[in-house]
């Protein structure tokens, strides 16, 4: 299992990344980090962030969580 966390701030296209924090070379600063906790996949994470935040558009951070970036 790994750690993931979201993006506070939106990127230019207005989603919210999710990233694994512990393999991911583009973390946002830790002020700018939500914790979502740990997960066997970014596609369980991204399926959280999604719940916990509905009114936000979140994707998976190129990065670390390319099987769940889809723009």
């Amino acid at each position: 299992m790994a750690k993931y966390i979201i993006n506070k701030n939106a990127q230019a296209d207005g989603y919210h990344e999710v990233h694994n924090e512990e393999t991911c070379n583009h973390l946002p600063d830790y002020q700018n980090r939500i914790d979502l906790g740990n997960f066997y996949s970014c596609t369980d994470a991204v399926t959280s962030a999604k719940r916990s935040y509905p009114s936000h558009n979140i994707d998976g951070c190129y990065y670390c969580c390319n099987a769940c970036h889809t723009r």
